[in-house]
């Protein structure tokens, strides 16, 4: 490509959709303009519409390199370095699992059920869920929990740039909110079995964080740790959400009525799979 069409914002799109389609990108177009529009901070449409404009050397550089890491196999949000979530724009990089669609589901399924009071995020990596419910919903307080040292780092700039009424704890589980009274508990917790981990596929095996997937033996570990530590942090009526791996769905709700949950209930994503479970805790 001559140098008068490459320092074009259209010159720079189309190289960068030849460059992802010779590497297998099957979105090769939507994501070359993807790349441009997340690392400029504008809509992917004004990208397209912009395209007459000249682009500074700056500017080529960095994009050009972006789709290098792309075609390279790294995740679409971590090159751009963030993902859309809700109403939210979240920043994403290596220091916690890409927020997912499904995962959207989740807060849809507590706002639908607990709107208001003070509820929990349990596992919060980029902070995604707890800034969701803090934007939509009407709590006195949102309160978000990660072990992890550099996931807890992401999702405090995460809250901090938003300006949203979340407070962040670090700790194990439900261990920093011991003596709250929570109206509700959330997490999307890890849940693959050590065994599954291997197989999983090489864009979310090579580049996402392994603390963020694998659960045990069994895939249930903080599932399981979970139902039974969460009941000692909600009052009476709480409800507890949570995602779940769909071939696990039964025995997540088998797990639920051994440590004395009631109103439990499994429902599906929006690709039909069993992946949340619901349920509420009653009188001791």
């Amino acid at each position: 490509m001559s140098p008068e069409l490459r320092v074009t914002v259209g010159g720079l799109l189309t190289e960068g959709r030849t460059r992802l389609r010779e590497a297998g990108i099957e979105e090769a177009s939507r994501e070359a303009g993807r790349i441009w529009a997340d690392l400029a901070r504008i809509p992917t449409g004004e990208a397209w519409l912009g395209r007459e404009r000249r682009a500074t050397d700056a500017e080529a550089e960095r994009y050009l390199r972006a789709v290098e890491r792309r075609a390279a196999g790294e995740p679409l949000a971590y090159v751009t370095g963030w993902t859309g979530f809700r109403r939210l724009s979240v920043r994403t990089d290596r220091r916690a699992l890409i927020p997912r669609p499904e995962t959207e589901g989740l807060v849809e399924l507590v706002l639908a059920r607990r709107p208001d009071g003070t509820v929990a995020d349990i596992c919060t990596g980029t902070g995604c869920v707890a800034l969701a419910l803090a934007d939509e919903g009407r709590y006195e307080m949102v309160h978000a929990v990660e072990f992890d040292a550099e996931a807890y780092a992401l999702a405090g700039e995460n809250i901090r740039a938003s300006g949203l009424r979340v407070r962040l704890h670090r700790g194990d589980l439900v261990a920093p909110l011991q003596g709250l009274r929570l109206d509700a508990l959330v997490a999307n917790p890890p849940y693959i079995a050590e065994a599954e981990y291997a197989a999983l596929d090489g864009s979310v095996r090579e580049w996402e964080p392994r603390a963020a997937l694998a659960s045990g033996t069994d895939g249930l570990t903080h599932t399981r740790r979970l139902l039974e530590e969460g009941r000692e942090v909600l009052g009476t009526g709480g409800i507890i959400a949570l995602e779940l791996d769909a071939s696990r769905a039964a025995a997540s709700a088998e797990l639920a009525r051994t440590f004395g949950w009631t109103d439990i209930a499994v429902h599906r994503d929006l690709y039909g799979r069993e992946r949340y479970l619901t349920a509420r805790r009653g009188e001791e």
